[in-house]
């Protein structure tokens, strides 16, 4: 299944304009149907939004036609590393004297920015 964005904060999709977010993400497994409206996902910790939903609010995942899937592309191959090339650095935070950094990882869906 698939999870709309319509609803989710900007804060929460961390991105400059809401045209350019992806209108649906995800590919969640139902976990229970709570009611004939309402429907638990097994969504990631990431995501910080209750795990029960608005059937309204999901899609069944369909593949991509043959030709058109977005291919990941593989790690750069570093000696005793692997490394990956990052597209945006999309929030910075300061915590108990540490930097850490919201990134856009190059070929990734949003949903594997970490």
């Amino acid at each position: 299944m698939l999870i709309s964005t319509k609803d989710f904060s900007e804060e929460l999709m961390k991105r400059v304009m809401k045209k350019l977010t992806e209108k649906f993400i995800g590919q969640y497994m139902v976990r229970k149907i709570m009611s004939e409206n309402a429907v638990e996902l097994e969504l990631l910790v990431l995501l910080r939004i209750h795990l029960v939903v608005n059937v309204r609010r999901i899609v069944k995942y369909r593949e991509q036609v043959k030709g058109q899937k977005k291919i990941q592309l593989p790690p750069v191959e570093v000696p005793g590393e692997k490394e990956y090339e990052v597209e945006e650095i999309l929030d910075k935070q300061e915590r108990r004297g540490k930097t850490k950094y919201l990134v856009k990882w190059k070929g990734y869906t949003m949903e594997e920015n970490t």
